[in-house]
């Protein structure tokens, strides 16, 4: 009787083996000159050699299709095991899948411009508003790239602007105090892959998570490295985090300048950045705008809103100087400033 032992990787055993482990239930049918047993990230199989080897490849082209989909089913274990392609939807344009196994797409021609221009530069700045789906496409790029073995290791870093009053006087240590600033990095990677290996990739640094303070000092090779909310970079900042750049490395710098958290003294490494490099060589610039909004239908209604706002305030804030005393209190910058006026007067 022959034994083998096949180690899981890339794959949530939970996902692999299935609810009650019913996949694995499965398979022992298919195989029944078999004995599987399955354990944590092992499947130890014993029996016919002859069977064994067809097992063995079975396994090895579930793990890889469990590894990008983040999902199996008895229909894609039946393709497989019959020596059949499982269907893959017919999506072309997919980045990853998520953990649901539901497909990653670009949903707008600038989120697709900037996974092209991803393919042939080593540095790309992705600038617009919030919604636009800027830091979320390019943490599945880098997802992606580690899937496939293109890097050993995702960087994601942000620049914790609100950090120099308030960071030693919140609770717990210093990975506690930073993680706020962090927290939609981690529910991006949460959706993108499954909790148990997530856990894994970050205990082992694989996937790491940092404050910009934390890159100086640094070189970064066979990497993907994204630095989100850089407009509350200073300039000293961002040149020391360009500079990290090694071999093999591609870098992602995503922001939106109309949301500058810096004091009003320091200006913004990243407007700063996007006038200095623009003629670089090997350097994308993708600008997203309302267009490409994928959230809720009321954030691109929101945006709207106060574009329109700001534009009046500016008009108001002129004709508020010339406007004589009524001996009523009107907000001047009321959106219907004007009507109340002429009411007062």
């Amino acid at each position: 009787m022959f034994e083998k032992h096949i180690v899981l990787e890339d794959v949530d055993p939970v996902v692999f083996y299935g609810v009650n482990n019913i996949h694995m239930q499965m398979i022992q049918a298919l195989y029944p000159k078999l004995r599987i047993v399955a354990r944590g990230d092992v499947i130890k199989v014993m029996g016919d050699e002859e069977e064994m080897a067809a097992f063995e490849e079975s396994i090895l082209n579930m793990q890889a299709y469990c590894a990008r989909h983040n999902a199996l089913s008895e229909e894609v274990i039946l393709d497989i095991v019959k020596g059949r392609l499982p269907k893959e939807g017919g999506k072309t344009d997919v980045i990853v899948y998520s953990v649901t196994g539901k497909p990653i797409v670009p949903r707008s021609e600038n989120q697709k411009k900037l996974v092209r221009d991803y393919e042939k530069n080593d540095m790309l700045f992705a600038v617009g508003p919030a919604g636009s789906g800027k830091t979320y496409t390019a943490i599945a790029l880098a997802v992606r790239s580690l899937k496939n073995k293109e890097i050993k290791r995702i960087i994601l870093s942000r620049p914790a602007v609100e950090a120099g009053e308030k960071l030693g006087f919140l609770p717990g240590d210093m990975k506690e105090k930073i993680d706020p600033y962090l927290q939609p990095l981690y529910d991006a990677l949460q959706d993108m892959i499954p909790s148990a290996k997530l856990q894994e990739y970050m205990e082992q640094n694989v996937i790491q998570i940092a404050p910009l303070a934390f890159m100086r000092g640094r070189t970064l090779n066979d990497a993907v490295v994204i630095l989100d909310e850089a407009q509350n970079t200073t300039t000293q900042q961002i040149k020391m985090f360009l500079t990290r750049m090694g071999m093999n490395t591609k870098m992602i710098v995503t922001g939106d300048i109309t949301q500058i958290d810096l004091p009003a003294s320091q200006k913004s490494g990243l407007i700063q950045a996007l006038h200095i490099l623009k003629d670089i060589k090997g350097i994308s610039f993708i600008e997203m705008n309302k267009k490409d909004i994928i959230r809720h239908k009321l954030v691109t209604r929101i945006v709207e809103a106060y574009e329109k706002y700001e534009e009046r305030q500016k008009e108001q804030s002129h004709q508020a100087k010339e406007e004589p005393y009524t001996g009523k209190m009107v907000d001047r910058f009321h959106p219907d400033f004007e009507e109340l006026n002429q009411n007062n007067q």
